[in-house]
């Protein structure tokens, strides 16, 4: 019904103020299991994006390009273009928004007073629907089984168990450089942090994944122009391009044309497209234009061997770096995002990884048996939020909302309690948290600002005092590893007897030698 660009923003800031309050009314609800926290925080964030969108119409309403708004608050003050009448204006304006209301009324007879507060506290009854795999177990665990066949179907994967790659997808780094430029692994890489990406922002749809993958790529910027990148070598950033080891063929190994034509004639095409190289002809000929490059640089190379569009510039007739070049750092930014992302999922991995040995330790009627309870505690999930969960040993509350078994709780040992000073007297409860904890961002700070590394030496210190001591200590014992001149340079007196600089200096002054 709002007809004017004044009631427009006003009940723009309206929806904004509303949505505010909505989301610290919302946020304000301890959820009672992880799922009602999925659900609470995508509702958030559809509040958010609202916000965003209407801030966005109010900022183009303010910017006034057309003069529309200046336009229209020049009328309200009496000052129309045509000279008219203020009264005129008024009355002719009133009666435009009178017949605007009747023909709404004629076409909505059933028309009636909405309470706006009811309307919006319906937003917090929504039902989201949020899709998940069912190896995904409503976004608890990874599904990498596409993934998985794609790895080790590859030419730079290797023939390992589910579980294995579980552990190796986020280590790109091992794999050898190379095989990493071409089409094969850069599409793998493409396709696994897409899914990964997905499944952060389907379980964590607060968190702001574009600012946290662009301070990323300024940081990637600097570190490969400095060539300190993980996995890549510091001759290609300073010169441009891929050298010749580096292609998909090391030509080290050979030593002949007819030992390089062994290699078939897809790898050969693949070395030669990456040097910027024709990659026509037979075997043979892909084999010598290839061996050529083993001793003659790419500069010394006649043009005739190099691809049309291939040269460096017009100017000089150098032929062109190969796009290699390009293709390592648009990977190696690909590599830094994965190892991101995996860091943020990091528990979800570690999850995924216990959800499979536990599987494989289960027979087929035990894995059956716990798909139907699972089944059954779907259909049975909404009676049982409604009562109150019975806890009264105070255990910890898995994943479903309830609380974990007793004989997990006691195999886990989460009833004993380790507290680290070095942490800011934080309690870990278990013996598996509190030392996965020493290799946690908060204890690592709190090191950092003790000024000594956090290296295996700490293990188990958790007092400030301790971890002092031991820190001057093992600066000592690297001490006594240090050429000391006092004590190690020697002397010789007249008589052949050998001191050390010290007593030599101490019985020279005496008058002694």
């Amino acid at each position: 019904m709002s007809s004017t660009l004044l009631e427009v923003t006003r009940a723009g800031h309206e929806e904004i103020e509303r949505l505010e309050r909505l989301i610290v009314k919302d946020l304000q609800n301890e959820p009672a299991s992880s799922k009602d926290r999925l659900f609470q925080s995508h509702r958030v964030r559809n509040m958010i994006d609202t916000i965003t969108i209407t801030t966005e119409k109010l900022i183009d309403i303010y910017e006034d390009k057309d003069n529309a708004r200046k336009d229209e608050i020049a009328a309200l003050g009496g000052q129309t273009a045509t000279g008219t009448n203020v009264f005129s204006a008024f009355y002719d304006r009133l009666k435009e928004l009178y017949m605007q209301i009747r023909e709404y009324h004629r076409k909505h007879p059933a028309a009636r007073v909405v309470d706006v507060n009811e309307e919006y506290e319906e937003l917090l009854k929504e039902e989201l629907r949020i899709e998940f795999r069912g190896e995904e177990a409503f976004g608890r665990y990874l599904d990498l089984h596409e993934l998985y066949n794609e790895y080790i179907n590859s030419k730079f994967g290797e023939h390992i168990e589910y579980s294995a790659y579980v552990d190796v997808f986020s280590e790109p780094q091992k794999i050898p450089r190379k095989l990493k430029l071409t089409r094969q692994y850069r599409e793998y890489l493409e396709n696994l942090l897409e899914y990964l990406i997905y499944f952060f922002e389907r379980t964590e749809p607060l968190q702001d994944l574009d600012r946290i993958f662009t301070k990323l790529a300024t940081d990637f910027e600097e570190q490969w122009a400095n060539g300190m990148v993980e996995g890549w070598d510091n001759e290609d950033q300073e010169n441009g391009n891929v050298p010749t080891q580096h292609a998909a063929i090391d030509l080290d190994y050979y030593s002949t044309v007819e030992e390089l034509m062994e290699v078939g004639p897809e790898m050969l095409k693949e070395a030669l497209a990456a040097l910027g190289l024709k990659t026509g002809g037979t075997v043979q000929q892909r084999a010598e234009r290839l061996f050529l490059t083993k001793h003659t640089p790419l500069e010394q190379l006649d043009q005739k061997h190099f691809a049309k569009g291939s040269r460096r510039s017009e100017q000089n007739g150098i032929p062109a770096a190969p796009k290699e070049a390009d293709n390592s750092k648009e990977i190696a930014l690909l590599e830094a995002k994965l190892r991101k992302i995996c860091e943020l999922l990091y528990e979800t991995i570690v999850r995924t990884k216990e959800n499979i040995e536990k599987k494989q330790a289960l027979t087929y009627e035990e894995m059956e048996a716990e798909r139907e309870e699972e089944e059954v505690q779907a259909d049975t999930e909404s009676d049982d939020e409604e009562q109150q969960i019975y806890n009264p040993l105070k255990l910890p509350m898995g994943w479903d909302g309830k609380p974990i078994p007793y004989w997990l709780y006691k195999l886990h040992g989460l009833g004993q309690e380790f507290k680290c000073e070095i942490c800011g007297n934080h309690s870990y409860w278990g013996r598996r948290a509190f030392e996965r904890h020493f290799k946690e961002w908060r204890h690592q700070h709190g090191m950092r600002c003790l000024g000594i590394p956090n290296t295996k030496n700490f293990n188990e210190i958790t007092s400030i005092k301790e971890a002092k001591v031991l820190w001057e200590r093992i600066q000592e014992r690297q001490g006594l590893n240090k050429w000391r001149p006092d004590l190690e340079e020697e002397y010789e007196d007249k008589e052949g007897n050998i001191y050390n600089k010290k007593t030599y200096t101490d019985l020279q002054r005496q008058g002694l030698i």
